[in-house]
């Protein structure tokens, strides 16, 4: 008896140890799958977005987020990350995307593939945590990986991988996915620090970019599929859905706090820019477009122009019919398919920011917004189809599985590599956005804002009053900001030719326009200075201070030209504000140094300090402007130190020559006999 009992428990032994040894095998097996999954979507990703790292930045909004931002091309600094949560940037308070834009400019500079190849890992972090969320989640293995794989390549995604601007949506998702993955580890086994870690990424991902406000209603969706925390008896589904409303408070929250944030942060005409009927009408045809553009995604564009009051009646009936259709179907199907109530309304819900029903700007639509609300459809499409599979048989399941995923991720994958290709330059993007759209204003004057900097008046003109005929179609006052905006470019353009009357009609029509718009008062005081007249361009760059005092080079020009009117005492007050906006200004700092060492009013001298500010503005032009090293000679000269001011005259006559400015060289000559006589400067 003791031997059979032995033997029997042996048996039993190793038949546990068999299903173990089996079930390790499998383990292993699906992490080797998982591995082969993620390689091989990092693989396509890169495949279309690689290209990215050779492209440079675009003149829509990188130079307000990135290289013309005094604050973010400083890098990382104390003063950085405490002006990223404490002010706004570009209109928006996103505090962590302002900090991974200081990060690649200490990284990379200001060149731009570093840059990009920031977004394309972000990117590439999501296509992967998107992948083995939704795999934990459903225990669907292939669904999951073509969800992830038409993620990680839609050509309406191009946007926002290729468009460093577009930063948020790329950082944003890193932590939605986070977000995700947190909540399906806490609906397991809820807990007080696994909540609190969701609440955590989800305030991350809020500084990321506010437009997660929806997120909670999400996690809503979630836990009535795949996590069915909404299961059980029909008379308990009130109470659970009520305690799992109750248990996200702390997240909806903080969408609250977010929702107060922005609002702030873009101001009353991000309510009021365009009239409600109009944005309403746009917000359900708009639904219907991005759907039509996520199966048919040709003639992409980076800004398409608002239809106005112009959408036909039935097109708009039609949208809003279908939108009703669909959501009373879904329903309908709910107990049978419930991955479609979780797809369709995470679609409709994750829209409800960007859908135009609050307008910031005056875009119809814009390919960016798809980027995380459309999981929600790639969830309905690829359970969908994979549950009708389930009815063939496996060899013919198999086969059209991989047959149909293999085609739409090749088809989408071609279709987005040459997308992005457009994103390689200004003009590339400005040139296809007009073949693709129709009175796009927007793009003619962003296209003659790139002529203009490259000094292509001709051009940039053309462009401008391309831009100008179709916007004086829309007379409205909501219209009147992008109006001000292409006079003020217009008036810019035509200054640089030295048409002065038709430049300063246009400037001044700007600011009729928009009397609030700091840049038209500063271009027509910058003509008003060429022309001799003093007084009125001072004028015209304190009005433009009034509205904006934060602007350096507005400080600069009216420091000059109160120092050409010989009001020296204000000229440095304004010099000062300059550089209180921005230490580093070459400029202010070598004209602040040559009023302290050459002043004939000895109140106004300090040689000591003009040779430190002369010496940061020599340093800031890499030693390479004559004019900075004459300053230094002045300021040296002030400080009694002749020698030096000798030698760094020389210096800058060496240059002066070189460089071939024959009366500057004269006039360093002359200073060099003052200095050898031990004379300081005096103007």
């Amino acid at each position: 008896m003791k031997e059979r009992q032995v033997s029997n428990r042996r048996k039993h032994s190793s038949g546990v140890s068999g299903l173990g040894s089996c079930a390790r095998g499998q383990r292993a097996k699906s992490r080797v799958t998982d591995l082969l999954v993620c390689l091989g979507l990092v693989t396509v990703t890169w495949a279309v977005f690689g290209q990215t790292l050779a492209h440079d930045f675009v003149n829509f909004d990188d130079h307000v987020y990135v290289y013309e931002n005094p604050l973010v091309i400083r890098g990382l600094s104390a003063e950085g990350i405490i002006g990223a949560f404490t002010h706004t940037h570009a209109r928006n308070w996103h505090p962590l995307t302002t900090l991974s834009h200081m990060l690649d400019c200490q990284l990379y500079g200001l060149n731009a593939g570093g840059h990009h190849l920031t977004n394309v890992i972000l990117h590439t972090i999501s296509v992967l945590l998107l992948f083995l969320v939704l795999k934990q989640m459903t225990g669907a293995f292939w669904q999951s990986t073509f969800v992830a794989g038409v993620f990680a390549i839609h050509p309406l995604h191009v946007e926002s991988v290729a468009w460093i601007a577009e930063r948020k949506d790329v950082l944003s998702a890193v932590f939605f996915m986070l977000t995700l993955a947190a909540y399906a580890r806490y609906a397991r086994a809820p807990s007080a620090p696994r909540y609190l870690l969701v609440a955590l990424l989800f305030a991350f991902g809020l500084m990321s970019k506010p437009m997660l406000v929806t997120l909670p209603f999400v996690l809503l969706l979630l836990d009535y599929w795949p996590l069915g925390r909404l299961g059980g008896q029909k008379s308990e589904v009130g109470s659970r859905l009520r305690r799992l409303i109750t248990e996200k408070i702390m997240l909806f929250a903080l969408s609250a706090l977010s929702c107060i944030a922005t609002l702030f942060a873009q101001g009353p005409s991000a309510i009021d820019q365009l009239p409600f009927l109009w944005r309403l009408n746009n917000t359900f045809v708009s639904y219907f477009t991005y759907i039509w553009q996520m199966l048919w995604p040709a003639r992409l564009a980076v800004f398409y122009p608002h239809p106005n009051d112009r959408l036909p009646l039935v097109e708009v009936s039609a949208a809003i019919a279908f939108l009703v259709g669909v959501s009373l179907l879904v329903i309908y199907l709910r107990r049978t398919k419930p991955y479609l109530v979780t797809g369709w309304f995470w679609y409709l819900g994750m829209l409800v920011p960007v859908i135009g029903l609050v307008q910031v700007g005056e875009q119809a639509h814009a390919d960016r917004y798809t980027y995380l609300p459309q999981i929600g459809l790639y969830i309905m499409i690829a359970w969908t189809v994979g549950n009708l599979l389930l009815e063939s048989t496996p060899r013919v399941r198999g086969a059209l599985i991989g047959v149909a995923a293999a085609l739409a991720i090749v088809s989408l994958g071609v279709r987005a590599f040459g997308q992005a290709s457009y994103w390689k330059s200004s003009e590339t993007l400005w040139n296809h956005t007009l073949t693709v759209t129709g009175d796009n204003d927007v793009a003619h004057n962003n296209l003659g804002f790139l002529f203009l900097r490259r000094g292509e008046l001709d051009k940039a003109i053309s462009e401008f009053q391309a831009a100008l005929n179709i916007r004086s179609t829309n007379i409205e006052t909501h219209y009147s900001l992008g109006a001000a905006l292409i006079q003020n470019n217009l008036g810019n353009a035509l200054a640089r030719k030295h048409v002065w009357d038709e430049a300063i009609d246009h400037l001044q029509e700007a600011v009729r326009l928009r009397p609030d718009y700091a840049d038209a008062y500063f271009n027509l005081g910058s003509v008003l200075f060429q022309q001799g007249r003093i007084d009125q361009a001072i004028a015209q760059w304190q009005k433009a201070l009034a509205i904006r005092p934060t602007d350096a080079e507005a400080h600069r020009s009216l420091a000059s030209a109160l120092r050409k009117e010989g009001k020296l005492k204000e000229a440095i007050a304004e010099y000062e504000q300059a550089l209180n906006v921005v230490p580093e200004d070459s400029v202010a700092l070598n004209n602040l140094a040559w009023i302290l060492a050459t002043s004939s009013d000895a109140s106004m001298r300090d040689g000591a300090r003009a040779v430190t500010l002369a010496g940061k503005a020599v340093q800031a032009s890499g030693g390479r402007d004559p004019n900075f090293l004459r300053t230094l000679a002045a300021a040296r000269a002030e400080a009694g130190q002749f020698a030096e001011a000798v030698a760094t005259a020389e210096a800058a006559k060496a240059l002066a020559s070189t460089q071939d400015k024959p009366e500057l060289t004269s006039r360093l000559e002359e200073e060099i006999t003052l200095y050898r006589a031990r004379i300081a400067l005096r103007e």
